[in-house]
């Protein structure tokens, strides 16, 4: 496989995660009679341009399918930042309703109702059918497509070109990023921006955050290696912000490369501080093999000694980080009987490969388990909030990654 930026040869594996199915793949009673599909979950790092990705096993139509069961909506904490940023972004670039605000991937229009709610025309890019429906539902219209240079000609012919082009946690996963971007440049009106929100390929490293690693991700971003996609389609990033969502993210503000707007300082910045790092260098990810394997280690050992023990374990949050972490571990509902989520379109199903039935979260009233495996550790902080009044006051809540610890 060579890069899918630069196309250099690719000779270095990150981690080697096995083999597993695609991590939002959610099994129905009747896929537990039938083969599953499952494909080798590799990631490599491109020596070249140091962008690290997925090797090609899965194409974008398997990950983002008809029956895709993620909806943003569900996380109260993620309803709450898409507000924030669309105050902030309103203010800063001065919006109103002589402007036009696109995003891609918009799911199911959990941020764009808030440029609906200001009369801001906006439109939603988002290829799964059951989020772009709800979005149609809550009055965000969408287009539903895969976005690239193809559909940004289109929309651009059609005199649908953006004064802001959102993209949150998308740019990741993309197979054709080039493509992409070149969409981008292509949407993007003069002086308009483009912002991207993506988990930090430092802060995961840092962090072992490897549970974030599943085929539905193809590349894991640095600003470097954003910064030179941009450049290579005529892109320039004038500003860059740490967030804590997903572990940890950037979002980087872009514009096209003309534009008179000067560079934050935040960027070089950032720059160095990747650049200290070593992200530019083979040695930043040795080890990372290593450490996610004591981390499988010592959450199947612990689920062991828990069983061992008389305690009942049941895991909250049906996430596709949750199934990475269940699949590379090898655990199977003898050791985890079953996750509760509160999305309506994940119940009664079960997790890909693990095949763990996804219960609805009352199923924790009814059968008190000892202790709740937090696997959306993004969100722990949130979910024990929601739980703590139904559970009883000596329940104890965990969280297996970056290593295992209480909540």
């Amino acid at each position: 496989m060579s890069c899918r930026h630069c196309s250099a040869p690719l000779e270095t594996t990150f981690i080697d995660l096995g083999v597993a199915p695609p991590s939002n793949a959610y099994l129905s009673k009747a896929d537990l009679s039938r083969p599953e599909a499952r494909y080798p979950l590799r990631i490599k790092v491109c020596h070249h341009c140091w962008l690290v990705q997925t090797q090609d096993f899965v194409g974008a139509e398997t990950c983002f399918d008809a029956n895709y069961a993620y909806f943003s909506s569900t996380s109260t904490t993620w309803c709450d930042h898409a507000a924030e940023y669309a105050d902030m972004i309103v203010e800063r670039l001065g919006l109103s309703r002589d402007n036009f605000v696109v995003e891609i991937a918009s799911n199911d229009g959990y941020l764009l109702r808030n440029f609906v709610a200001r009369g801001i025309p906006c439109l939603g890019i988002e290829p799964t059918a059951s989020t772009a429906k709800a979005a149609e539902m809550a009055g965000v219209t969408t287009r539903q497509a895969f976005f690239g240079m193809a559909l940004a000609r289109r929309l651009a012919d059609e005199g649908h070109r953006a004064d802001l082009i959102i993209g949150n946690n998308v740019f990741a996963h993309v197979p054709d990023i080039n493509d992409f971007a070149h969409g981008l440049a292509i949407l993007l009106k003069p002086g308009g921006t483009v912002t991207l929100e993506f988990p930090s390929l430092r802060i995961l490293i840092e962090q072992t955050l490897f549970d974030t690693l599943y085929h539905e991700h193809f590349s894991y971003l640095s600003l470097s290696a954003v910064d030179r996609i941009f450049r290579a389609v005529g892109l320039r990033v004038w500003d860059v912000e740490e967030y804590a969502t997903h572990g940890g993210s950037l979002r980087v503000y872009g514009c096209h490369g003309d534009d008179p707007r000067s560079t934050s300082d935040r960027v070089p910045a950032m720059l160095a501080a990747e650049d200290a790092a070593g992200l530019h260098t083979r040695d930043a990810y040795r080890g990372f093999q290593g450490r996610a394997e004591r981390i499988r280690d010592g959450l199947r050992s612990f689920l062991e000694a828990e069983r061992a023990s008389g305690r009942l374990v049941a895991a909250y949050g049906a996430a596709a980080k949750g199934n990475t972490l269940l699949n590379f571990a090898g655990i199977a509902p003898e050791l985890l009987p079953y996750v509760c989520d509160a999305a309506a379109s994940k119940q009664g199903l079960f997790l890909p490969g693990s095949r763990i039935p996804i219960l609805p979260p009352e199923r924790l009233q009814s059968d008190p388990p000892d202790t709740v495996l937090i696997l959306a550790w993004n969100l722990a902080a949130e979910i024990k909030s929601q739980l703590s009044s139904r559970l009883p006051p000596a329940t104890r809540y965990v969280v297996a990654v970056p290593r295992l610890a209480d909540v």
